[in-house]
């Protein structure tokens, strides 16, 4: 692919521009360590380095064209510069061009919220494809472009705007026609502006907790950033041309009605607003006579005057609600009667580190999950602790340079509801590790340290502690890491697998199938 500069330059940016403006660019680039002869390069401020000062270096591998704030005192001979006023709010409609704009070749569904996203996404994305739809996503833990899932290999929720448009494009190349998109927060954001230049065609939103607060400032401003997914509902053109064929594509928004942020986004937005629930019988879609157990949970799904039996594989009462949003979304954008839906939920499979089992024939229950906010502990703790016949042992930790006044909270929720408690690194990066988890165990209320309370900020030392520490009937419950392949710290990353480690863990102690 290749596109001339000057046909990818924003409007009203040319100003800035010198060098060839004809420059064939062949390839997009944020880190100097990835360009490519033929490369426009984008230098802009990050949290640990500024790419200012990796231009010379981009150049050096073959960049043609550099879009950056500040001109170098020695522009390279030969070398297109375009100055804008904010590099990494121009790295979006530059990308958008460059992959001529992939969003309006397809029916886009961005999920947002604190807790579910990533679970919410994949149920989507499968339920199309149940129902023989051609669809691809991305999320957290994994995405699909092209002929196979595959998995997500960084900690991004939601990548930069090179990567979006790319995954886009090569979406609309495999002849998918609808994508699903996890939307961060951070990627919606005008701070970054990673979604800034996506046609979305339906906003979802699951709910609005407690996090982010290091990068938002505060909570009003975390949940208004994640509002503008819904806002942009009425700024897109939803007349698309989808598998070859011009369309007008249904434009909508979905949120939870179980949760205090659901009218607020419902008003956001012209478009129509569907509402889901586990609870509130007023919502156009919601859940009665749940019934959960060890693996999943019975319910009978109600949409107006019809009734439904359903059922889902997928552990916690949580997961009642986000199957029910994806059907929601399913069935009002692919018109798929919800009497065809229905019988496809029970071969939905869990998301890879999302209450996932660990068995190596042991008396007690292993799981693995992500949650890592109190508002998510407070989702699968309580259930848990009435469920399990013996003790609740959670091992967790907390994001080092991320919102720290959860921490505290953490240990709170934790201490609630589990008998042991065993703190552990999650991503210190460049904070004090133990320092951290002291931060989380000022929140741990009555419980005794070396009895019920650890701190041990080696993680796979405590996961062998907890499992040490089981008897038959206890549950352990591993969280934060969930999927994630590392862990990292100030000294960089290191390989991490939760659900291995789990295995070996269990497999060290003398279990086996």
């Amino acid at each position: 692919m290749s596109k001339r500069l000057i046909e990818l330059v924003p409007a009203g940016s040319s100003a800035g521009l010198t060098g060839d403006p004809d420059v064939a660019i062949t390839g997009l680039a944020y880190d100097s360590r990835e360009v490519r002869p033929g490369c426009l390069f984008f230098a802009f401020p990050g949290l640990h380095a500024d790419g200012h000062d990796y231009v010379a270096k981009a150049v050096a591998a073959g960049a043609a064209a550099v879009v950056l704030e500040r001109m170098p005192a020695s522009p390279a001979p030969g070398v297109s510069y375009l100055r804008v006023p904010d590099a990494r709010a121009a790295m979006s409609p530059i990308a958008a061009a460059f992959f001529d704009h992939p969003s309006r070749r397809l029916k886009v569904v961005g999920v947002t919220g604190t807790e579910g996203k990533s679970t919410t996404v994949w149920l989507i994305y499968r339920l199309l494809d149940l129902a023989g739809r051609k669809a691809g996503f991305f999320s957290t833990v994994e995405y699909r472009v092209a002929d196979r899932v595959e998995a997500n290999p960084k900690h991004q929720t939601t990548p930069e705007a090179t990567t979006v448009h790319e995954h886009l494009a090569r979406m609309a190349a495999s002849g998918f026609e609808y994508a699903v998109v996890e939307a961060s927060s951070h990627g919606l954001s005008p701070r970054t502006g990673r979604l800034a230049d996506i046609a979305f065609d339906v906003g979802v939103m699951t709910n609005v907790r407690h996090e982010h607060l290091e990068f938002h400032g505060t909570w009003e401003r975390y949940r208004d950033d994640k509002m503008r997914l819904f806002q942009g509902l009425d700024a897109a053109d939803h007349r698309k041309a989808v598998l070859g064929a011009a369309a007008e594509v249904p434009s909508f928004g979905v949120v939870c009605a179980d949760d205090p942020s659901a009218g607020r986004f419902a008003a956001s937005t012209g478009k129509p607003v569907y509402r889901y629930s586990a609870a509130d019988t007023g919502a156009d879609l919601y859940a009665e006579d749940i019934r959960c157990d060890g693996q999943g949970a019975s319910f009978v799904i109600r949409e107006g005057a019809a009734s439904y039996p359903a059922r889902i594989n997928l552990p916690g009462a949580f997961n009642v609600e986000n199957a029910l949003g994806a059907a929601l979304v399913v069935s009002r954008l692919a018109g798929i009667p919800m009497a065809e839906l229905a019988p496809l939920l029970p071969a939905l499979e869990p998301v890879r580190g999302r209450m996932t089992r660990v068995d190596r024939g042991q008396g007690f229950e292993v799981l693995v999950d992500y949650a890592h906010t109190p508002s998510s502990f407070e989702a699968i703790l309580p259930p848990l602790a009435e469920r399990v016949s013996g003790r609740l042992i959670c091992v967790f930790g907390s994001g080092g340079e991320r919102d720290v006044q959860k921490r505290p909270a953490q240990g709170r929720v934790a201490s609630r509801y589990c008998d042991v408690v065993v703190l552990a690194d999650e991503d210190p990066r460049g904070e004090d590790p133990m320092a951290l988890l002291e931060d989380i165990a000022a929140g741990c209320e009555g419980l005794e340290r070396g009895v019920s309370l650890f701190l041990i900020p080696d993680r796979r030392a405590a996961i062998r502690e907890a499992v040490a520490l089981a008897r038959p009937g206890d549950a352990v419950l591993l969280l934060g890491k969930g999927h994630e392949g590392t862990i990292d710290y100030a000294s960089g990353s290191i390989p991490w697998n939760e659900i291995e480690e789990a295995g070996k863990a269990l497999e060290e102690a003398g279990y086996s199938r």
